[in-house]
């Protein structure tokens, strides 16, 4: 497709510009994922289009006419006003009794007139209502991207679920949308509506998540930049500094064996240059020799040559299968070393970065079975006892997976203590396996080591014993026998209809129901509650009611307080219960998206709301792994807490601000890149939103061939390597000491984000990368490079 330079002719350093499409002109952004075709019996009613666009406005449906609270009604299912009353609500609920009466066929929803070229005029019907949309069910709906109208904020701050008003495209251009599910769930950026997106609701049930809180991230609106108008190639000098290496660096090939996506991801991308995030500019890297070489950075001008400071007892030649040396700093005088042939070393450093105080002495050592890499450690004390916890990473042999690759990834975690007595002053005290499919993107131990935070493409689970085993397959039947809903319900602006079927020697003289304002209960003759709980909204309690219809089933009406306001869910935290949408509602939202449909691919350009064009697509924006998930697990039970289901939002890097928090990691939003930092002592901001990279997750898009990611931790700047010798730098914008103003639109520029490019005097690969506030540390196997990229305070 076209792409623009933007503003490469306002100032004469500006040579070009980044090639971003025209939607950084300011006029229109949107995401050019590829829409996924929505299963038939998911969709909703509506003409049939290339592509199904996002659901137009923040509501679902236009406003409906309230009606009055209805007279109160007794017990009895035979009084005058109950049968007036039932006569009303029929049409209402003759979709709810249709799936309690299995055959009878779904209502079919009115005819639609098609929009646009040459469907004006022709009538079709639109589909049949769907009847029934499962609670906690998905589409395939990348909830990460969606539209954005013309000078409003990119994102409502959620990264699960999105529908923005439909607008005008520049150039007659728009995106391509396929239509978003509305499912339970609760979207934290609409308080009053329309709803968030669970997605994956086997994923959570196969792997034990049933009971886990499923969060969204929440993005700060102040944080992002709707203005941001792309990068400006600067031609100022970056001094580079390099200094050859004594022995060549550790350098592990990837054997014959080890040939898949896996392996390449978790050992052929290894980054081998370690950033000591406790001392400022201080790196770290093992060499051919098994020595640990450290460069500590003060002046640049003033460099020295790496020096040594330990040296594996290993004969790292001596193993054929072993894997390349890892290291992690767990505190500021602690670390775990692994020497890549399954061999665990806890060393106590001492104060790193100062050849006085550093002084590297082995407490604990250990071989712990096949060969693995360090992905993360901390330190802590729990119970007046000083303990580290470490998460090893293997890619092993799978004899059961006769059908995928063969292999599967295991993360082991292990917890190391100090003895009170003995001669061995630490000791394993605590291992635990973790089973998936994928090598992790992101995983790391909370600093006080009870949780463990996962990002990956498929599930971890936790690897049990057999008697735990019996207790989960036990759980499983029961759930599997579950299957059929307790209750189905559905709503008005100003009510909500709830029909539970009865068994059929219940009468009305068994039924108890209490009614409150915030909670209801049902009981049946002597039972347990049939459905208790907090509603998800006040309610009229005085103005409640129930009858019992012919066909043995119950019907409860509840009147909201706040008239026009949509409920997620009926009663908070119970999935037993599903929502149908009558045909109505489908109708509306089908009228409201017409003007979004059309048989024509663009027959109308210049006309103020155009179709959706499913020719608006770029290859890199597409990428495979849109359903990845971010699991907290915990250290006691084992089993999942929360879960993020991050969609199409695609993990970037992870990157240390703090030393003594947990890492951050950074996600692609629309085109952005935002930053987040979890926080595992925070239950209800457990995930915060604390910087933006502008339209980096547009631009690292592009760059095919790179390697590495990373940012400064004072998110000055981002960086990103190719295999071979090109580093590139996206600076945040910064004012202008100069005036300066566009010259095709006349008006001023406040701020320039500035792009730069290093070029590498080295023809070897790049096999470490790794950012500092001023400095970009690249490693390759024979030289370290410096770039200065700030200057210091």
């Amino acid at each position: 497709m076209t792409c623009s330079v933007l503003f490469a002719d306002t100032c004469p350093w500006l040579m070009t510009g980044a090639p971003l499409c025209d939607r950084f002109r300011g006029r229109a952004r949107y995401s050019t994922r590829p829409a996924a075709r929505v299963p038939e019996h998911r969709q909703f009613a509506g003409p049939p289009a290339r592509a199904r666009p996002t659901l137009a406005g923040r509501g679902l449906s236009a406003a409906r006419p309230s009606r009055p609270a209805p007279p109160a009604l007794g017990p009895s299912s035979g009084a005058p006003e109950a049968r007036e009353r039932r006569g009303e609500r029929k049409g209402k609920s003759d979709l709810v009794r249709s799936r309690l009466a299995p055959g009878s066929p779904p209502a079919a929803a009115p005819p639609v007139r098609a929009a646009g070229g040459g469907a004006a005029g022709k009538t079709r019907h639109a589909p049949p209502a769907p009847p029934l949309l499962r609670a906690g069910s998905a589409g395939n709906r990348s909830p990460g991207s969606a539209t954005t109208a013309p000078g409003a904020p990119r994102s409502h701050g959620c990264l699960r679920a999105r529908t923005t008003t439909p607008t005008t495209y520049s150039g007659g251009r728009a995106p391509a949308h396929p239509l978003p599910l509305v499912l339970r769930g609760r979207c934290r950026a609409f308080p009053e509506g329309p709803w968030s997106c669970r997605r994956f609701p086997k994923f959570s049930r196969s792997c034990g998540m049933a009971g886990a809180a499923h969060c969204s991230l929440q993005a700060k609106r102040l944080l992002l930049d709707p203005k941001f108008e792309g990068y400006k190639l600067s031609l100022e000098p970056l001094a580079c500094y390099q200094l050859g290496l004594d022995a060549a660096v550790a350098e592990v090939q990837l054997r014959d064996d080890q040939y898949t996506l896996d392996h390449m991801r978790a050992f052929g991308m290894y980054n081998y240059l370690h950033l000591d995030s406790w001392y400022q500019d201080n790196v770290y890297y093992v060499d051919q020799f098994g020595r640990i070489m450290n460069l500590s950075v003060t002046l640049d001008t003033a460099l020295q040559k790496p020096r040594e400071v330990f040296r594996l007892p290993t004969d790292l030649t001596a193993c054929d299968n072993r894997l390349c040396a890892s290291m992690h700093f767990s505190s500021s005088t602690w670390v775990t070393l692994s020497d890549g042939t399954g061999r665990l070393y806890l060393i106590k450093s001492g104060k790193r970065g100062s050849s006085a105080s550093e002084k590297w002495e082995i407490v604990f050592n250990e071989e712990l079975g096949s060969p693995f890499i360090v992905a993360h450690s901390v330190s802590f004390v729990k119970s007046d006892a000083h303990s580290l916890a470490v998460l090893l990473l293997r890619v092993e042999k799978d004899e059961l997976d006769t059908k995928g690759s063969g292999f599967h990834v295991t993360l082991e975690w292990v917890t190391i203590a100090e003895k009170k007595e003995g001669d061995q002053r630490y000791e394993i005290v605590k291992r635990r396996v973790l089973q998936g499919k994928s090598v992790p993107h992101y995983a790391a131990i909370e600093p006080s080591g009870d949780g463990l935070m996962i990002v990956s493409h498929k599930p971890f689970t936790f690897m049990q014993n057999e008697s735990d085993k019996l207790e989960e397959n036990d759980d499983a039947k029961v759930s599997n026998e579950k299957k059929d809903p307790l209750y189905y319900w559905q709503q008005t602006e100003d009510d909500v209809t709830v029909t539970v079927h009865l068994p059929q020697d219940i009468t009305k003289d068994d039924i108890k129901i209490h009614f409150s304002p915030d909670n209801i209960c049902v009981m049946l003759k002597d039972q347990p509650p049939l459905m208790e709980g907090k509603l998800y909204s006040s309610v009229d309690h005085e103005s409640c009611t129930w009858i019992i219809r012919e066909d043995k089933s119950l019907e409860i009406s509840l009147i909201k307080k706040n008239e026009g306001s949509r409920w997620p869910e009926l009663i908070i935290g119970d999935t037993r219960g599903e929502f149908v949408m009558d045909s109505s509602q489908c109708s509306e939202i089908s009228e409201s998206l017409m003007h979004l449909t059309s048989e024509v691919m663009n027959p109308n350009p210049e006309k103020e709301n155009p179709p959706c064009n499913a020719q608006e697509l770029e290859e890199c924006d597409a990428f495979l792994e849109d359903g990845a998930s971010l699991c907290r697990f915990d250290g006691d039970t084992l089993k999942v807490t929360h879960i993020i289901n991050l969609g199409s939002n695609q993990y970037l890097f992870s990157v240390v601000v703090n030393p003594r928090e947990m890492p951050c990691f950074c996600l692609r939003h629309d085109v952005d890149a935002l930053l987040w930092q979890p926080h595992s002592d925070q239950p209800e901001n457990m995930w915060e939103h604390i910087a933006t990279f502008n339209a980096l997750g547009y631009v690292q898009a592009s760059k095919q061939d790179k390697k590495f990611m990373a940012c400064a931790p004072d998110y000055s700047y981002a960086a990103l390597c190719e295999c071979l010798r090109r580093v590139f730098i996206y600076r945040q914008p910064t004012p202008l000491a100069t005036v300066l103003y566009n010259r095709k639109e006349g008006r001023q520029v406040g701020q320039v984000a500035k792009q730069l490019v290093a070029t590498l005097e080295a023809n070897d690969p790049i096999l470490g990368f790794q950012a500092t506030s001023e400095r970009l540390f690249v490693l390759t196997t024979k030289t370290l490079f410096l770039i200065k990229v700030n200057s210091g305070n």
